[in-house]
């Protein structure tokens, strides 16, 4: 490893240690309902009455369970023990399975409806937890939700996975996973996550049934949900794969791009594999080329008339680290290297919170933290940031995650 590549991987460590696995630790537990708090401001202004999402605690667990795997440290075991325990006592529908979208400040059932997305974290974050830990308890919630969702979520017609159910698992009309999100029965991101989770636990369940469900999503993905033409993600689709919308989501096509890549490694394929890779670089290719600023960093969202959110989130740009140096692995092509970095710079200078830690939710187009309050919340989580050090930690010095 060269000396740029060493300070770049000691700015990465200090990255992740300090100011993101240390924030979470610090400021975030929730002493007296338990679990962790549902919404803190970006000056750490703590709302104990919030509601707690299953996004948030399941990427807290994800998170800290890879933590640990990775470090072998106490501190972070003891956050993964805490985000599993919550999950368990208060997100499990014990009568008809699943988990729940949402709990109130005291652990209620708040939102009830199953939002694959959110199962779909679950299971990413319990086959973690299980990489983590040895926990086959938690194995086997991880099988035993993909099977729900084989059962309940899966288009036997048209293949794929439908948006969301009712808390009975029956079909209902409130798809949507945010305010933001159209109301169609399937979408990217949905696909992405569902992959994302079954990736995660193939890595550790190696069955018939598994294999096929995750050979036929990456198939899904590039026959489906990637457009050939451009190379970016079509975002939201009808029943039988009818897209919805021309918006581009440079964050969701550069996270993509490696997840694709990961996905397929870990499968085992290696035609599909190949497949995946020359696609992966299409994406990080039209990303470069379209979704960058000068700057370094990632803009969120263009249309057919170009440019329509010239933000810059947090999320995005921790992808952009990883998806670009993916694409520099897969080629050689030091101008992919020479983004991730950029990147991270960019990351540095304009993203990290260095008063109150942690990242902003993310900054204008001139570098100035945007008018989003939230530092915890929802969708405000570790698990972006926190994967792409892990990610680089794994890549910069060849330590090659456990396929």
């Amino acid at each position: 490893m060269n000396d740029t590549n060493h300070s770049w991987l000691a700015s990465i460590k200090q990255e992740l240690e300090s100011n993101i696995l240390g924030f979470w630790m610090k400021h975030t537990i929730d002493e007296t309902n338990g679990g962790f708090f549902g919404l803190i401001s970006c000056d750490l202004t703590v709302y104990p009455e919030a509601g707690k999402s299953l996004v948030l605690n399941t990427r807290i667990l994800w998170t800290f369970a890879s933590a640990y795997r990775m470090t072998g440290k106490d501190e972070y075991l003891k956050i993964a023990e805490r985000a599993y325990r919550y999950i368990n006592n208060h997100f499990a529908d014990h009568e008809f399975g699943g988990l729940y979208w949402m709990v109130d400040a005291l652990g209620r059932a708040a939102e009830t409806k199953k939002q694959v997305y959110g199962q779909a974290f679950a299971i990413y974050a319990f086959s973690e937890y299980y990489r983590a830990t040895g926990n086959e308890a938690a194995l086997q919630q991880a099988i035993e939700l993909f099977r729900t969702l084989e059962r309940y979520s899966y288009d036997q017609q048209y293949k794929g996975y439908f948006e969301a159910l009712t808390r009975e698992w029956q079909e209902t009309s409130d798809n949507s996973l945010s305010e933001k999100d159209l109301n169609e029965k399937k979408s990217m991101n949905t696909h992405l996550h569902v992959m994302e989770g079954y990736t995660n636990l193939y890595r550790v369940w190696k069955s018939d049934e598994l294999h096929a469900k995750l050979k036929e999503l990456i198939e899904i993905t590039i026959q489906h949900i990637i457009n050939a033409n451009n190379a970016h993600f079509i975002l939201f689709f009808d029943e039988q794969w009818n897209g919805k919308s021309e918006h581009i989501s440079y964050g969701h096509d550069i996270e993509g791009s490696w997840l694709l890549v990961e996905a397929a490694e870990v499968l085992g394929d290696e035609a599909l594999l190949a497949e995946a890779k020359a696609i992966a670089i299409r994406m990080a290719e039209a990303t470069l080329n379209e979704g960058l600023d000068e700057d370094g960093g990632l803009f969120n969202e263009a249309g057919p008339e170009g440019l329509l959110d010239s933000d810059k989130d947090w999320w995005p740009q921790a992808e952009a680290v990883v998806g670009f140096y993916n694409a520099y692995q897969m080629t050689g092509d030091e101008k992919y290297e020479a983004a991730a970095k950029k990147s991270w710079q960019f990351i540095e200078q304009f993203i990290v919170d260095k008063e109150h830690g942690e990242w902003y939710w993310s900054v204008t187009r001139n570098g100035s933290p945007s008018d989003n309050i939230e530092k915890v919340s929802p969708w405000k989580c570790p698990y972006h940031n926190g994967r792409a050090c892990f990610e680089m930690i794994e890549r910069l010095t060849g330590a090659s995650p456990t396929h």
